[in-house]
């Protein structure tokens, strides 16, 4: 017998109504994956099947041309213009710092670390880089003619800035209605 303790009515009611909100959760969940499932995502395995191995692709070959590339945000590392393939990076060698360092990189024409690899994790200058940027790897990675596997469109901020210029500049170059210009070009009545 149930009892008629409204508090316990409540907790059922409570309970119930939880459950409704978990189904009409996951219907939108699926509703939302329809388009994704509709869509082409062979993924970078293409269409092989899973239990299937097919040939890797060649590896990108690396662009030894020494010009550097612009970057695409603030605060990303430059890429390395060069081969670097026997360079050795140790805990007691790194063979980048043999250009780079700012002891010695006018002498090479190769652009100097910058100060912030020869600062502590406290901001205080070292005489030597820093062991958090040492490895530099781990960061910077070398320029391959690799084609991207998925498309991109991202946009740098510059470019965005750029394009919204221009479209107030062509905004302002328009008459407005009912300005001057505009009731001079209108037909009288």
């Amino acid at each position: 017998m149930r009892s008629e303790d409204p508090a316990a009515r409540g907790h059922l009611t409570m309970s119930t109504s939880r459950k409704g909100y978990a189904g009409v959760h996951a219907a939108l969940l699926v509703l939302a994956t329809l388009p994704l499932l509709a869509q082409d995502l062979g993924g970078l395995r293409g269409r092989a099947p899973l239990d299937q191995e097919f040939k890797a692709p060649p590896l990108a070959r690396v662009e030894n041309t020494d010009v550097k590339r612009g970057r695409a945000y603030t605060g990303q590392p430059p890429t390395i213009p060069h081969a670097i393939e026997r360079y050795e990076i140790t805990r007691n060698v790194n063979f980048c710092m043999y250009c780079h360092a700012r002891v010695r990189n006018e002498g090479f024409g190769a652009p100097m670390v910058s100060a912030t690899h020869y600062m502590d994790r406290d901001q205080n200058f070292l005489a030597e880089i820093s062991p958090r940027r040492y490895f530099c790897t781990q960061c910077h990675v070398p320029q391959t003619d690799a084609r991207p596997p998925v498309g991109n469109g991202f946009i740098d901020v510059y470019q965005l800035l750029k394009d919204e210029s221009k479209r107030n500049e062509a905004k302002q170059r328009e008459p407005r209605k009912g300005s001057a210009d505009t009731r001079a070009r209108e037909p009288a009545r």
